[in-house]
This record gives structure tokens, C-alpha cells and sequence, in this order.
């Protein structure tokens, strides 16, 4: 009788903490459009039900650390990077004025502590211009902190970057990462197929936006099915990726 009392207690106990089978959402999409507070911009509309409950839809969302948007953008995300990273490297003042750390130690701590945080999930990042420009401005700005150089003092950023020793590194290390997530995700096999596509939709007047793969392109100068091909040599990529990386170390 103990015996069957017992297994009799630990089936409902099992049976009251098993986990529901999650249930799939229902995403009823509408036709209707609706205009967005400010920016004149229209987006759709759309009803996602989980459990009979319907989940709000919102412009922004964090995932795993990144920002994504409604749009697909990358803006928000890149500039919430690099805040974080500022945030950071104020944090770190007093490591900045010691006189007792040398400047090359200083420097290796940035990009450790810092960089990281500003590039974290930069293989996602679509560069343009403006991108690229706040990258250096970036860069610089931290190089300056380190060497305690206001900007009343009217120093170049050439004068800074012989005064620490050191090159511009931070966009060939963005471009660097993400030739290296390319080839990983190109060169897959087996299971892994990567799918290549176009969204529903058209798209609006005017010069097309730049894409995530227009700056592989760019920067390679090989077509996609080019670029593809050349993925499948492993050492041939990333030697290939290396050179892209540090071209200005190797012009110098």
C-alpha cells in the first residue's frame, strides 16, 4: 500500500511540473497599413496570437544581446554599440591617467575591454559611410583619452596616432569579422543549407540602400558566385581575409 501511494504522489508530481507542449503561434498578418508617429514612414500591421494571447507589436526588441528592428536596419544597434563602449571606457578613467601603465598597455586594454563591447555582433552590421566615419571618430576618441589629449589641444589625428604608435585598426578588424562569418556560412555542407533570397515587397523611390552583401562585394571586389567559390578553399580565404584586414599595415 506504501508502495503504490508513493508511485501514485510522484506521477502527480511529474505530471504537475511537465511543461505544456508550446503551442505555435498563429501570425495573422492584415492589409491594413498604418503610419508611424514622426517619421512619416508606413509599416504593416500584424496580428501574432501565442496561446489565444496577442503579442504587442513593437519598433525595437533586444535578442541575445543585439537590437533588432522592425525595419531590419542596423543604425539603432550600431549606435547602441558604440554608447556602450564609451560607457565603458569612461568607466576605466582612472586606468586611462595612470602614469605608472604604459601606453601600449593602455592600448591593449581598449581593444580588449572596449572594442569588444562597441563590435559585439558587428558581423550583422551593414557599413555605409556615415558607419565607417563613426568608426574612426570612435577609434580616435579613444586614442586620445589614452594619451590625454583634449580637443581644445587642435592635435590631428595623424599627430595622436604617431604620438601612440599604433595604426588604424578598428574598421579592418569589423571587416575582417565579418569576411570570416561569410566564408563560415558560405563554405557549410550537409545539413546546413543557406538559403539565398529576396523579401516580399517593393522597395522605395530612389537609389537602393546599401545591403549586407554589397560590402562583401565592395571590399573583395568579387561577384557573389565569385566569392562563393573562392569560400570553399579554406586556407585560400583566409589568407584572403587576412589581406583584407590589414592593408594598411602592409602598405606601411
Amino acid at each position: 500500500m506504501f508502495y503504490l501511494n508513493w508511485n501514485r504522489e510522484l506521477y502527480s508530481f511529474i505530471a504537475s511540473v511537465r511543461s505544456p507542449r508550446p503551442s505555435q503561434p498563429q501570425i495573422q498578418p492584415t492589409h491594413q497599413r498604418r503610419q508611424d508617429q514622426g517619421n512619416g514612414e508606413r509599416r504593416i500591421a500584424c496580428r501574432v496570437l501565442l496561446q489565444n494571447e496577442l503579442l504587442e507589436q513593437v519598433d525595437t526588441f533586444p535578442y541575445l544581446g543585439s537590437l533588432i528592428t522592425e525595419g531590419g536596419e542596423c543604425t539603432t544597434e550600431f549606435r547602441t554599440r558604440l554608447n556602450r563602449g564609451q560607457a565603458i571606457g569612461a568607466s576605466l578613467q582612472k586606468i586611462w591617467k595612470s602614469r605608472s601603465i604604459p601606453i601600449s598597455t593602455k592600448i591593449r586594454l581598449m581593444k580588449a575591454l572596449v572594442w569588444l563591447v562597441a563590435t559585439y555582433g558587428c558581423e550583422s552590421w551593414t557599413l555605409r559611410k556615415n558607419e565607417e566615419t563613426r568608426l574612426d571618430a570612435f577609434e580616435m576618441k579613444g586614442l586620445r583619452r589614452i594619451l590625454r589629449v583634449s580637443w581644445t589641444a587642435k592635435k590631428t589625428n595623424e599627430w595622436v596616432l604617431n604620438k601612440a604608435g599604433v595604426k588604424r585598426e578598428l574598421i579592418d578588424t569589423v571587416k575582417a569579422r565579418k569576411l570570416a562569418y561569410y566564408g563560415h556560412t558560405m563554405k557549410k555542407q550537409g545539413s546546413c543549407l543557406i538559403r539565398q533570397g529576396t523579401m516580399p515587397g517593393a522597395r522605395r523611390r530612389g537609389r537602393p540602400r546599401t545591403a549586407w552583401m554589397d560590402n562583401i562585394k565592395s571590399w573583395t571586389g568579387l561577384s557573389v558566385e565569385e566569392s562563393i567559390r573562392m569560400t570553399e578553399d579554406r586556407d585560400k580565404w583566409r589568407k584572403y581575409v587576412h589581406g583584407m584586414a590589414n592593408p594598411r599595415i602592409e602598405d606601411g
